[in-house]
């Protein structure tokens, strides 16, 4: 919120203050007796709701807001928000005189005279619909963006999917095809047990990957973190080529963490595949999950956090090339191997999560990433 200025903060004389006042036109500057009616009138307010100074003043600032907002006390709540606190900040929808409606950013503050008596209030009003419309847009490009590396990451499990259902449906038809010919009921039996796994194995193949492929609003919530991991290990394997081992560690009695389990598989299947991808000749992918106390030494992060670390003992990479390794579209792999988008939304992750994500690496030893989530007590 852009600072208020108020009549105790000027030192000049009232007429040079109105002057400065009239003359802002960005926003809307006026006053309100202790009732909540307007008893002045800036340039700023005209231009932004509408209305000439002879058409407000005397007449209650509710005028301003939506029939919903009048219903729901809002004006009211905001006069008692500032009286209690001293000053009040909101941001919603405004009506113009024309009856058009724009997003606002407004602060109320309370005015005393020299002696401390409350005689009214300061109103600063902003219109930022175009800032929310931005920012809007901006979200919407972001999900875009994930969907994308979703369909990404589902492009570089096919192949190892498919294969995998290739096997069970392998299994399922050798293992009906000898049960019928078989007349032994026990062999029948174990047969048709193994029909069952085989079946069942598809099954949770299928669900796991609709509930990762699946577009649907962001919700985090409290999850453990050894069942996030193994959804997205399960998913790994089927992308896992010969040659490339995977070693997993988890702590034992990790606390939980609120996320949204989509979007944590999503940052952790793209360092996953990052991992893999430079182990063209084959290696070692080390995954451990840690709880972690920081105490600022993590981008000042402070307090109990889980740590999700992938390493490889690929070639590493260049110093000159770590700073830029979270932008945006940058990559270091082939034209059409890589959009250079992994990275950047496991980052943004990190930060809307309040967490944070490192990575360190070694020319010829290899690299590693850290994933730092806080920690929550709560289990689901």
């Amino acid at each position: 919120m852009d600072p208020v200025i108020t009549n105790e903060q000027s030192s000049m004389p009232a007429s040079r203050y109105e002057q400065l006042v009239q003359s802002v036109v960005d926003y809307a500057i006026y006053m309100l007796d202790p009732s909540g009616c307007i008893v002045s009138w800036n340039a700023g307010a005209e231009r932004i709701k509408g209305y000439h100074a002879s058409e407000v003043i005397g007449r209650h600032f509710a005028l301003f807001f939506t029939l919903q907002d009048r219903e729901e006390g809002r004006p009211e709540r905001l006069l008692n928000q500032a009286l209690e606190h001293g000053v009040a900040q909101d941001e919603g929808w405004r009506l113009r005189k024309d009856g058009s409606q724009f997003w606002a950013l407004a602060a109320l503050d309370v005015i005393r005279d020299d002696t401390g008596q409350f005689i009214g209030f300061a109103k600063v009003t902003r219109d930022i619909t175009d800032r929310r419309e931005s920012a809007l847009q901006l979200d919407s490009i972001r999900a875009q963006l994930f969907q994308a590396q979703k369909l990404e990451a589902l492009g570089q499990l096919t192949g190892g999917i498919a294969h995998d259902f290739n096997n069970l449906l392998s299994i399922i038809i050798n293992a009906a095809s000898l049960a019928m010919a078989s007349q032994d009921q026990v062999r029948v039996k174990r047969l048709l047990e193994l029909i069952l796994d085989a079946g069942q194995r598809g099954t949770e193949m299928t669900q796991q990957l609709l509930g990762f492929a699946r577009q649907r609003q962001m919700t985090p919530l409290a999850h453990r973190p050894k069942k996030l991991l193994s959804s997205a290990l399960g998913m790994f394997r089927h992308a896992l080529p010969p040659g490339i081992a995977l070693e997993e560690e988890v702590e034992s009695h990790l606390p939980s963490i609120e996320v949204d389990a989509t979007q944590l598989q999503m940052v952790l299947l793209n360092l996953l595949f990052n991992a893999r991808d430079v182990l063209q000749n084959g290696g070692l992918i080390r995954v451990s999950v840690k709880s972690v106390e920081l105490n600022n030494a993590v981008e000042k992060l402070h307090g109990k956090f889980v740590c999700f670390e992938v390493n490889d003992n690929g070639k590493g990479i260049a110093p000159e090339v770590m700073p830029r390794i979270f932008e945006p579209f940058f990559t270091t792999k082939p034209f059409g191997k890589g959009t250079g988008l992994g990275l950047s939304q496991a980052y943004g992750f990190a930060k809307q999560s309040n967490g944070a994500i490192l990575a360190e690496s070694t020319l010829g030893l290899g690299t590693t990433i850290r994933l730092y989530l806080p920690a929550i007590d709560i289990n689901p």
